[in-house]
């Protein structure tokens, strides 16, 4: 086939027609509305550009640079003019060996016993080369400032690493300078000036990041559990919170961990000052955090918006992209969700055929401008339980509904357990003692027919019908607090024993090749299915509050002891089918072992019954009402 030019909006090619009109230049080809895989992956041109931004983040006197390394065409060579997909990242160089914050509080304040620890291994799919370049794009991996080849400090997510991941779109538009590593100045010529963005956690939250600053030129990013505010990742609802997994980690301890560029003590002052300003003490907004929240710019944002979510992802939590799916629809982004059974990872691992389709074509569609269709399909791919998908036209699900479950004093001694029913009625209040220094949140929701001094239990009869959760549960909570813990936490928990998926995967043998060939296993992939487990109850969700920010996230206020406030806050999003025969459950704890600071025990929580309730956002395919 001979091919032509490119054009740059391609909707016009008829399908199995080369793209563009320019005869004498070679182009992308384009059949059954899609580009196909026509270029070599192993005669592509490589090049690295040190691109110029408009920040100096580690105070030398001079500009940073972002280091961005490409592969495209080698006809782009030959007057090819391709778009760009990018994967930015704090990870090319590795990661290094730093402690975490002591979460124990009340004792001595010696380094945790934790470190950091990330497997990058889960964070790179790495086979974005191998499909995309054959079908006529460039493929770039950049470096965050102050990692790898990059210069500049890593501030975790302030608005100098914006302005990184957002010099690479400059360069690739002709507005930004670059040069190769020899100091000769180089210029996109053989760029398009459309930019895609795609990668996985901290990778899938620089898209998020340069997307909220408006660039011209980012079409369209997939950020796969990418953060969208960071206050969220490291806080919540006034508290300290940890990423699953990770306690005692922060804002300075991963900016350590990803300070790989050369000569890294240049950084020493600016990460101190990070360390100093995130305030680990009360867990307060603040300017600080402000500054790290893209949800509010998303009415900046025209690049459309592909947000992919595992829904058993408790590193980076559902919240960061629900809010950000959200605040995008408000903005009208064009927009997709997918939500999975996994959690902190890629579908690309167990859907590869579909989502090879819908990011082939997210990406044809607005790189391209192939008229394909993409934008009107369903806009949400949802993964049940059990590992088939369905797709809904938005989500939360069009008609879902608040259903309003009262905490009520139960029968027995001391009203424990207690009942969790759709009409309130009020009872003795119900006290327990804080001991979650020790015991783990899975430790004080097992037994939930007795009574427990260090939780309340409240629970629904066995449902009649299956309920399904989808969006953000609340909790709604009359309470006091006496003592050092100023901790709130409140778990969703479907009782029933059932074969569920745990959220990791297990790899089959069926291996699935894609893409051109080239040397070893990079076209190929191992399929992976649901690892599940058969256990007696599941957390559906959970949240967590700092009783002091009852009234504002931004401001601590102490409490009197013993004296009783009216708490709300947010439980992490789900999409989650509790089974006919099962029963819900909702646990009121004060420490979250695996999450929350860890104040000394013996804080006393007195909860009203009756008058406390959770607000459950149910769909319409599963509406029970508990009784």
């Amino acid at each position: 086939v001979t091919l032509t030019a490119l054009a740059p909006d391609a909707s016009a090619a008829a399908p199995g027609r080369p793209a563009g009109n320019r005869a004498g230049r070679p182009s992308a080809q384009i059949r059954d509305g899609e580009t196909q895989p026509v270029f070599s992956r192993a005669d592509a041109i490589s090049q690295t550009v040190n691109i110029e931004t408009a920040v100096d983040s580690d105070r030398d006197g001079r500009r940073d640079t972002v280091q961005l390394r490409i592969m495209r065409p080698k006809e782009t060579g030959q007057g090819l003019r391709v778009p760009t997909i990018m994967e930015p990242s704090p990870y090319w160089a590795g990661i290094l060996d730093v402690p975490n914050h002591p979460v124990d509080l009340g004792g001595a304040r010696g380094l945790a016993a934790t470190r950091f620890q990330r497997n990058l291994a889960d964070v790179f799919p790495g086979y974005y080369d191998n499909y995309f370049l054959p079908r006529g794009y460039a493929v770039a991996d950049l470096d965050s400032l102050g990692t790898g080849g990059s210069t500049g400090c890593p501030t975790s997510g302030a608005r100098n690493e914006q302005a990184g991941a957002k010099a690479a779109v400059d360069w690739l538009n002709g507005r930004a300078r670059g040069w190769a590593p020899d100091g000769t100045p180089v210029k996109a010529d053989w760029s398009t000036g459309n930019v895609g963005m795609i990668g996985q956690s901290y990778d899938g939250t620089l898209p998020n990041m340069a997307a909220a600053t408006g660039v011209d030129g980012l079409k369209a990013i997939v950020p796969i559990a990418g953060i969208s505010n960071w206050y969220e990742y490291y806080r919540d609802n006034g508290g300290v919170i940890a990423p699953g997994g990770y306690q005692g980690e922060d804002l300075d301890v991963l900016a350590k961990a990803v300070l790989t560029r050369r000569n890294p003590e240049v950084c020493k002052q600016v990460i101190d000052e990070i360390e100093a300003r995130q305030d680990r003490g009360t867990g307060d907004y603040s300017p600080f955090w402000d500054e790290r929240n893209y949800v509010k710019d998303a009415k900046r944002v025209k690049a459309a918006v592909m947000v992919v979510h595992g829904l058993n992802d408790w590193n980076v939590k559902t919240e960061q992209s629900v809010r950000w799916w959200n605040a995008l629809k408000e903005a009208g982004v064009p927009r997709k969700l997918w939500l999975h059974q996994a959690n902190h990872a890629t579908p690309f691992r167990w859907r590869i055929d579909e989502w090879l389709r819908q990011t082939h074509h997210w990406f044809d569609r607005y790189l391209y401008g192939i008229r394909n269709g993409i934008e009107n399909e369903p806009k949400v791919d949802i993964e049940r339980p059990d590992g088939s998908w369905r797709t809904e036209r938005d989500w939360p699900v069009p008609g879902t509904r608040t259903l309003p479950l009262s905490l009520n004093a139960g029968p027995g001694a001391g009203g424990q357990p207690g009942m969790l029913a759709s009409r309130p009625r009020p009872g003795a209040a119900q006290a327990f003692t804080d001991e979650g220094r020790t015991r783990t949140a899975e430790q004080l929701l097992a037994g939930e027919d007795a009574a427990d001094p260090n939780r309340l239990a409240y629970l629904t009869g066995p449902l009649s019908r299956p309920l399904r959760v989808d969006g953000i549960p609340k909790a709604e909570i009359r309470a006091s607090l006496d003592g050092p813990s100023p901790y709130l936490t409140a778990l969703l928990v479907d009782y029933g024993t059932d074969t569920r998926p745990t959220g990791a995967r297990t790899t089959t043998t069926d291996k699935v090749c894609y893409g051109q060939s080239v040397p070893g296993d990079e076209g190929c992939t191992l399929r992976q299915v649901p690892a599940t487990e058969t256990a007696p109850y599941k957390i559906i969700t959970r949240g967590w509050l700092d009783a002091r920010n009852r009234s504002s996230i931004s401001r601590s206020v102490p409490l009197t002891p013993g004296k009783t406030y009216s708490f709300r806050w947010d439980m992490q999003p789900t999409d989650y089918t509790v089974k006919a025969g099962h029963r819900l459950g909702v646990i009121v704890l004060s420490t979250d072992h695996d999450y929350t600071l860890r104040y000394p025990a013996g804080t006393s929580v007195t909860v009203r019954p009756g008058v406390s309730r959770v607000l459950l956002p149910v769909a319409p395919d599963g509406g029970a009402s508990p009784r």
